[in-house]
């Protein structure tokens, strides 16, 4: 293993990302250390760079979406060899140790949260992945949430219907494939111009959500419908309340998941009857549903080609020293995933 480099976050607004030598990565009994071949940049890298966050100690390395190739194993591994392509999810944010962080030449990565790639797909490609899946399958598939079935290539037809509010974000892509793979039929709301995209990732129906009628034309679709439950994977507080007044009169399930912190919404009133929470994607590494998605499901959804990687990567640069470029793109990118090559 070469010398391991990593781009550190020195402190509140310190830029750019310090390029400088970081200690070597060996794993646990139930990790695997890969050679970062790529990473993709998500919207919490540039808040944490412009946001002090006090629970941190700098100098700090960020990143959570990995690609790359598996150098060493742990003891306890089996489903990974050396030399396998893997994508991942890098949990520093949840563990605090920067062995698992995603910004550095070689990363940690927990067994039950890396899925093996098929060589037809490049680690560009494969890297826009982990987090909008952990974040989807933690809303879809945790018992305190929605408790879907598991998702399968040939799932079992449940006969209820998830509403996603946000079905062409990062997140709101992988969780319509995710909620179709699990056997229930998806409403998802998008601008216009993205219907057929929507539709494409296996959404049956699609409402725009700039129209002035949007709830409206929810609700007449879920009057013959039975609700497993409904993702704003949007979190906004305008997002949440909008999701809020469809599920309030629609029949079956009335729970909603949030991407966002749901303390901060204001005036509740009329939402008697819901149950919601906040989700964090990091929360599956600890339970059932990270083995489920990236060992179970995943690997041979890529391998039979029956996986949308959505969306399409913006590759930025190459190197460590690219990935500010990369943060800063993706802050004046809304919507896109921006992605390095290291």
């Amino acid at each position: 293993m070469a010398t391991n480099y990593a781009a550190f976050l020195v402190g509140h607004q310190k830029r750019p990302l310090r390029v400088r030598a970081a200690d070597d990565r060996y794993p646990d009994e139930d990790e695997i250390v890969i050679k970062v071949c790529a990473i993709a940049i998500n919207q919490i890298d540039w808040k944490m760079q412009d946001i002090p966050w006090t629970m941190f100690k700098y100098p700090i390395i960020m990143g959570t979406d990995v690609a790359g190739e598996v150098v060493d194993v742990g003891n306890e591994v089996t489903r990974f060899k050396i030399g396998d392509r893997v994508l991942g999810h890098a949990v520093s944010f949840a563990t605090e140790d920067e062995r698992h962080a995603g910004m550095q030449n070689y990363t940690v990565l927990m067994g039950n949260m890396a899925s093996p790639i098929p060589d037809s797909l490049s680690f560009e490609r494969a890297v826009v992945l982990p987090l909008g899946v952990s974040t989807a399958a933690a809303a879809l598939f945790q018992k305190d949430c929605m408790a879907l079935p598991k998702p399968s290539l040939s799932p079992t037809t449940t006969f209820k219907t998830v509403l996603i509010w946000g079905g062409t974000s990062s997140v709101g892509s992988n969780a319509i494939q995710l909620a179709v793979a699990a056997g229930c039929e998806v409403v998802a709301t998008a601008s216009r111009r993205n219907f057929d995209y929507v539709k494409e990732l296996g959404a049956s129906e699609v409402v725009d959500y700039h129209s002035p009628t949007a709830k409206e034309e929810l609700l007449k679709l879920f009057r013959s419908r039975e609700l497993a439950g409904a993702f704003d994977a949007i979190g906004s507080e305008e997002t949440f309340k909008s999701t809020a007044e469809v599920v309030s009169r629609a029949s079956g399930k009335r729970f909603i998941a949030s991407t966002g912190d749901l303390e901060d919404v204001e005036d509740m009133e009329g939402l008697e009857g819901i149950e919601y929470k906040s989700i964090l994607a990091v929360d599956i590494r600890e339970n059932e549903v990270g083995a489920m998605i990236y060992e179970e499901f995943l690997p041979g959804a890529l391998e039979a080609g029956k996986y949308i990687i959505a969306p399409e990567p913006l590759i930025v640069g190459k190197g460590l020293s690219s990935v500010q470029s990369g943060i800063d793109t993706s802050k004046t990118s809304p919507g896109k995933k921006v992605v390095v090559s290291i």
